[in-house]
């Protein structure tokens, strides 16, 4: 755990107070016996300064950073004409003379532009300034800041200030602290910048810069800051090169916090390092060079120690070498990839020890258990094997975070009986059992979720009255809630109860509120109508209730709900009907999933922020709106499986940020827009099963990054566009059931679609030779995938949210794909999926040896042509080939032995050929069905009854229901083998099919649904906030 920003406010604070002590007792002000009333002037430039914004109610703020309740009051409220401006809220004045000395906004609420001529710069005799967390909408930092010549105090920090650091804030020569960190890298500070603040700031003891862009500043510009320095921190800065060593030596230095600079290098000093008087170390997230045994011998105070995901060079375990941290209280050593059984001896005798986070590594085994023989005043602790640890329960424990490792067995009983523990953390693990009752009533932040935990929720929990944040998601919990039980919780923020066996009941009559919800989560809860008590919920930010039962209209009051705040919704996979609004009202909504549902009407527009917008498997009707021009922030639209008619509006070639284009099984008609501008972000484009027409718009050159194109089942007439094969990252390419015509010749670069590795043109009108010379060059079917990892495509997505907050998440692709004679819906395409169909077309000549070089293919289907000659002997070496259908062309000869060799697959279509001779037997060719030969009169041997050398007997018909399911005289049917190779069909591809009658659904959803969530900064019990992790 981190806590960087808490840090820098702990000091801030500190210097404030002691800066306030010094005053109090100078001969020329004193802040406590005299009172000289504010000056006029002052006072109407604090007005003027009040009216130049409007308070906003920001969670994200609010609930992250600023620890306050959502609905306080800001500062502000008491700043009213006629009063003394010395008696308002965040204003400080000097008893004797009366003028403003100090400014604390922190946290105030406040948003709009700080101008250059603002009436702030109207009190020049501020020795202190703190304007950190409010939003000022992307303000440049104004050079007047300069002419506050008296500040020993600056904090402009996480208040949405941008463009580059003013050189003018070196001339506040008197600077004790500054703190300019920032969200994100909105602010930019240049080398020669930092050059003249470190040269002119001789008194500066403490300089905070987290998230500040220092790209393009030299290591070296730091050299000459002040010997007094106290606390420096660079985190998040983007700060590369060798960091200088002799910082380690800087007599003062007490906190350094270098963290998430991942081109940042570095070692520790190799002498004269033993009087360092450093207490606070962070280094997680860099490149640093890390000697575990050397840092633990020369830093004998430290008592913050934060190495997430870093890199070790000590010949000893680093795990080993903490037990040499006598005063450490906080420890990360998460994200590093550390296993095995942890060695609690050595964390639990670090008698100060009140927070360690391990998290996100790969320990396994249990969690030492309380000795069946302890005392009652002394409990100690045993392993899983019952031996006594040197040690006993660490009774000091406040924050514990283990989440995200393979941790087993059940949750020990001295978890529950720690009397100050704040923070638990044993979310994605393996941990078993019930959840038992928590003895006291000390928790702020509970995470369980994504364990195999069962029972019912401990009714310890509904007494948590300092709670904040619950996450029992993901596990087997069971039985009824009332979710008036939660209304005991007045300070809870985020409840997450989603993926249990939970039914969750409530009373709409009831009058019960959650006054400072956030975030609720409540997704497959067995819900059958909106919770009632949200119509009070003004400042939610996420509200998930998908998957559940909840049916009929969306009730008009959840439109009320979080209009300014509201920035994820998701009420997909219900029974909703009725009409929604056509204009949305959440002002700041980045994600909207209503997808799943029964929802009429015309399409309903967000407003500009939505970032990622799912509204498929609706009725929704009409043309898309003009107004969808104006969602320019779009990632991912997905208006599938409705029934939009039209044309697609030209506009969405336009929308520089969108990478997901999703309009399949609608009525869209006329042609695709040719519009794609150059630059665009496109990744999908998935328009099939529409009524398109015309010809292929070459602007689709323009999708550089375009991975896949979904155009089948539509009215598209043009030749093959050859043009497509210099995409680079082109993986799918589905052009089925449309009116393409011609031959498709050869290729015009070297390697062309040198990534593709799906690709379907059935049931087209294309003629010729078969493409040889692409089967030569699809580099990517040519590498045997049978000892890849399996992963599935989609992407990572990541977009700044509201004055450059980042939001990350993921999509998962999707498609439709031919496969084994039946249409899959595919909602993960395993990356090992590898298929060509070219079936229903009219190419002729003969099959290329060259498709011997395709060793990665799942499938093959080149049925319904006109091509002829011999099945090439080399199709037996595509080891992987799991379906085969050379059925309806012109085949003649004997099918090859090698083919025997097949041992993956599964189904095999050599039907209406003229094939002849004996069927190979052995391996895969023992579980044929007759129907995979029917119309191939020469052939003989099993499954046929004709033997070899009788010509006597005759080849079975078809049966009637043969006849009804396959019109080609073949029924797909399938056969699991009883051998290894089975393994490969079943597991390693991801997809299983079963021999059975008509399927009614050959593929189930995998793994959920689609839409992304917001990645959460969880607030930590100090006030601070973690840095976001990277897994």
């Amino acid at each position: 755990m981190r806590w960087s920003l808490w840090m820098c406010r702990l000091i801030v604070g500190f210097l404030f107070v002691s800066s306030l002590f010094l005053f109090s007792t100078s001969s020329t002000s004193s802040f406590y016996n005299s009172s000289s009333p504010c000056h006029p002037h002052e006072s109407s430039a604090l007005l003027h300064f009040k009216h130049s914004f409007s308070i906003f109610n920001y969670p994200l703020l609010d609930h992250e950073y600023c620890g306050n309740n959502i609905r306080a009051s800001t500062k502000t409220v008491s700043w009213k004409n006629g009063t003394d401006c010395c008696t308002w809220s965040g204003v400080t004045c000097d008893k004797v003379t009366g003028n403003v000395i100090q400014l604390n906004l922190h946290c105030s609420k406040l948003q709009g532009i700080i101008h250059s001529n603002s009436t702030l710069f109207f009190l020049p005799h501020l020795r202190s300034l703190d304007l950190s967390f409010n939003n000022f909408s992307g303000s440049q930092i104004s050079a007047n800041f300069g002419r506050f010549t008296n500040l020993r105090h600056l904090n402009l920090s996480y208040s949405f200030f941008n463009g580059q650091v003013p050189q003018e804030i070196s001339y506040l020569s008197q600077l004790i602290s500054l703190d300019l960190s920032s969200f994100y890298n909105n602010l930019k500070l240049e080398t020669w910048s930092l050059q003249r603040i470190i040269a002119n700031l001789t008194n500066l003891k403490e300089l905070c810069l987290g998230y500040v862009d220092m790209s393009f500043v030299k290591t070296h510009s730091l050299m000459n800051l002040s010997s007094s320095l106290t606390s420096l921190d660079l985190s998040d800065s983007d700060f590369r090169g060798k960091f200088p060593e002799i910082f380690f030596l800087l007599p003062n230095l007490q906190v350094l916090y270098l963290e998430g600079n991942e081109e940042l290098t570095g070692s520790f000093p190799k002498s004269n390092w033993s009087t360092s008087s450093i207490r606070e170390l962070a280094l997680s997230w860099t490149a640093f060079s890390i000697d575990m045994s050397y840092l633990v011998k020369n830093l004998k105070f430290l008592n913050g120690l934060y190495l997430s995901n870093c890199k070790f060079i000590t010949s000893y375990p680093p795990l080993a070498m903490v037990a040499n941290l006598s005063k450490i209280t906080f420890l990360d050593l998460s994200y590093n990839n550390f296993g095995g059984h942890i060695s609690w001896n050595i964390f639990l005798n670090l008698q100060q020890l009140i927070s360690l986070d391990l998290s996100g590594n790969n320990f396994i085994g249990q969690l030492p258990k309380n000795c069946a023989n302890s005392s009652n005043q002394i409990s100690f602790l045993c392993d899983s094997s019952h031996h006594q640890l040197p040690s006993h329960v660490p009774m000091n424990l406040e924050n514990l975070d283990l989440g995200s490792n393979n941790l087993n067995g059940t949750i020990p009983s001295w978890l529950y009986s720690l009397s100050v523990l704040k923070e638990l953390d044993l979310s994605n693990n393996q941990f078993i059992g019930t959840i038992q009752e928590f003895q006291y009533a000390s928790l702020s932040h509970l995470y369980l979720g994504g364990n195999k935990l069962h029972g019912p929720i401990p009714v310890s929990l509904f007494q948590q009255q300092n709670l904040t944040e619950l996450d029992l998601s993901e596990n087997n919990l069971s039985g009824a809630v009332g979710l008036d039980q939660f209304s005991k919780l007045k300070n809870l923020e985020a409840l997450t109860l989603s993926y249990n066996n939970l039914s969750l009941s409530f009373n709409n009559f009831d009058n019960y509120t959650l006054p400072n919800l956030v975030y609720l989560e409540l997704s497959s809860c067995n819900l059958y109508e909106f919770p009632y008590f949200l119509r009070a919920s003004e400042y939610l930010l996420v509200l998930d209730l998908s998957q559940n039962k909840i049916q009929g209209n969306i009730p008009k009051w959840l439109w009320n709900v979080g209009v300014d705040t509201l920035g994820f919704l998701n009420l997909s996979h219900n029974l909703l009907t009725g009409y929604v609004p056509e204009q949305l009202p959440w002002k700041y909504l980045y994600c909207l999933d209503l997808g799943s549902n029964f929802i009429q009407g015309h399409l309903p527009i967000p407003q500009a922020f939505t970032v990622l917008y799912y509204i498929s498997y609706n009725q929704l009707f009409g043309e898309i709106p003009s107004s969808i021009c104006a969602l320019t922030s779009i990632l991912v639209l997905d208006l599938s499986h409705n029934t939009l008619n039209g044309s697609i509006p030209l506009c969405l070639g336009n929308l520089s940020e969108l990478s997901v284009l999703d309009l399949q099984m609608n009525v869209f008609d006329g042609t695709i827009p040719m519009t794609f501008s150059k630059g665009n972000s496109l990744v999908n484009i998935v328009l099939n099963g529409n009524q398109l027409k015309g010809p292929l718009p070459r602007a689709l050159l323009n999708c550089r990054n375009l991975e896949i194109l979904d155009l089948g089942n539509n009215t598209i007439n043009d030749t093959f566009p050859q043009w497509l094969e210099s995409l680079p990252n082109l993986q799918v390419l589905i052009l089925r059931s449309n009116k393409f015509h011609g031959s498709i010749g050869s290729p015009n670069v070297r390697f062309p679609f040198q990534k593709l590795r799906i690709m379907d043109l059935s049931d087209n009108q294309f003629d010729g030779l078969l493409p040889t010379q692409y089967f030569e060059n699809f580099l990517a079917m040519m590498h045997d995938e049978r000892v890849r990892t399996l992963e599935y495509m989609g992407k990572d997505l990541s977009w700044k949210y509201r004055s450059g907050v980042i939001v990350s998440g993921y999509y998962q692709d999707s498609m439709m794909v031919t496969m084994k004679g039946f249409e899959a819906n595919f909602e993960k395409i395993p990356n090992i999926f590898t298929t060509i169909d070219l079936s229903k077309n009219n190419f002729d000549g003969e099959i290329p040896k060259s498709v011997g070089n395709l060793k990665s293919l799942k499938g093959l289907n080149l049925s319904h042509n006109k091509i002829w000659g011999h099945i090439p002997t080399s199709l037996g070496i595509l080891s992987n080939l799991e379906w085969l259908d050379l059925s309806s062309n012109n085949l003649y000869g004997e099918i090859p032995m090698q083919l025997s060799e097949m041992t993956s697959l599964e189904v095999l279509n050599l039907s209406q050929n003229h094939l002849e001779g004996a069927i190979p037997s052995g391996n895969q060719f023992d579980t044929f069905r007759n129907d995979s030969y029917i119309g191939n009169l020469g052939l003989c041997g099993f499954p046929l009854t004709k033997t070899c050398g009788d010509d006597e007997a005759q080849q079975p018909s078809p049966s009637a229901n043969d006849d009804e399911e396959a019109t080609n005289g073949f029924q797909w049917k399938y056969v699991y083998m009883g051998y290894g190779s089975g393994l490969v069909i079943g597991i390693s591809v991801g997809y299983m099919f079963f021999s059975d009658e008509r399927l009614a659904c050959l593929m189930r959803k995998v793994g959920g649904d689609r839409w992304v969530k917001l990645l959460k900064k969880r607030k930590r019990p100090n006030g601070g906030f973690s840095r976001r992790r990277r897994n």
